[in-house]
């Protein structure tokens, strides 16, 4: 059996999970709400505040989806209780970063400056001290989504090897190569 799969999910005080006829899943929480709709074949049971995921055979698709949906169940029941936070950090002269209520400024050494509109469910902070390189902090209650607007941010200016400029995750480490050398004749 799924070890993942077979993992209750404990629903924390003040998450509400609702299942309707048509296996969509709705969990309410402090944070917010989400929705998503379950395979019909797999069966979600809640009994006492805990949550958990049948499936009707050891077929290897119910295999599949019994592990997927169990961790994709238990993220939405994370996000609206704690909700997830994303750090990222902008290296390099001149780069910095700026939010303007749902619109981030970017400047990436381009010749222009980069405007994004970020999701209503995604909230952003930018911090710029002097000396040190702006930090972008990102917040929602849906992991899934805050993963595709960071995934969208680091696509504009990735990290390279070799100065180790871009945006960068909050501690990632680079492996850095070495340059040209110069020629000994």
């Amino acid at each position: 059996m799924s070890r993942i799969g077979k993992a209750p999910v404990t629903l924390p005080s003040g998450v509400t999970v609702s299942v309707a006829a048509d296996n969509g899943v709705t969990v309410k929480g402090p944070k917010g709400e989400l929705f998503r709709q379950v395979d019909p074949e797999i069966k979600i049971n809640i009994q006492d505040g805990v949550l958990t995921v049948e499936r009707p055979s050891d077929e290897k698709r119910h295999k599949a989806l019994h592990g997927l949906y169990r961790a994709l169940l238990f993220n939405m029941v994370t996000g609206v209780s704690q909700g997830y936070t994303t750090v990222l950090e902008i290296v390099g002269v001149g780069y910095k970063a700026v939010v303007t209520g749902q619109m981030l400024d970017l400047s990436l050494g381009f010749s222009h400056n980069l405007f994004i509109e970020l999701p209503i469910e995604v909230k952003a902070e930018a911090i710029a001290e002097k000396g040190k390189n702006p930090i972008l902090t990102l917040t929602s209650h849906d992991k899934e989504l805050l993963g595709m607007v960071v995934a969208k941010i680091r696509s504009y200016r990735k990290p390279e090897p070799y100065k180790g400029k871009g945006i960068r995750f909050k501690g990632e480490v680079l492996r850095r190569k070495a340059g040209k050398s110069a020629s000994s004749k």
